[in-house]
């Protein structure tokens, strides 16, 4: 994994990578305690969690004072490690679920993430000041897209929404404008990202 990281991201410094290595055992150990990813997959937490979520750095470089919505955040994902690559933006991660929040909460904390706020509401219901919005797919992208737009921050000279996604999915974009699809796999190397794929779409 040491190595994975220091391969992928060589920019990063020591203590980055020291908290990517450590958030993979703290996700372990909450997951014992509350189950937030699947039982089986807590074997793959660096490949299929952290590094699925490291991606997005590939794609967009976030500004310091960037305001970044993390939505269906679950155990912390993607909102986490790129909260630990761009220490000076902002990054809020909510979730309707009381006890993916409660885990965010502590992980965050064991981290010393001073850029990460965790909070159990529906996006739809936050206000609109955000530059960007991540998430991991948790519905048809048209539908997400519908869902959060309106939370974006309309005095913001760019709008994103940046979307992880397995699949097929050409039927859901069909009408929809100003995205581009970037393959994962152009990345990394892991067979996990054969089918792993970026929508990036400007707003």
């Amino acid at each position: 994994m040491l190595e994975k990281i220091k391969e992928y991201f060589p920019e990063l410094t020591d203590v980055q990578v020291d908290r990517l290595v450590e958030l993979e055992m703290l996700v372990r150990d909450w997951n014992e305690k509350i189950n937030v990813i699947s039982r089986k997959d807590t074997d793959n937490i660096f490949v299929h969690h952290i590094l699925h979520s490291m991606a997005i750095a590939k794609v967009k470089q976030f500004k310091p004072e960037e305001f970044v919505l993390d939505v269906g955040t679950g155990g912390g994902f993607p909102g986490i490690p790129l909260a630990i690559i761009f220490p000076e933006t902002k990054f809020t991660l909510v979730d309707s679920i009381e006890k993916k929040i409660k885990v965010v909460k502590g992980i965050s904390e064991s981290l010393g993430l001073t850029n990460v706020e965790a909070m159990k509401i529906r996006a739809e219901l936050l206000p609109p000041k955000y530059d960007c919005i991540v998430s991991r797919a948790v519905t048809a992208f048209p539908d997400f897209v519908k869902m959060t737009r309106n939370v974006l921050n309309p005095k913001s000279t760019e709008h994103s929404i940046i979307y992880l996604k397995g699949g097929d999915f050409d039927d859901e974009l069909k009408g929809m404008k100003n995205y581009s699809i970037t393959n994962i796999s152009d990345f990394f190397d892991e067979e996990f990202f054969e089918t792993k794929k970026i929508i990036y779409l400007n707003l």
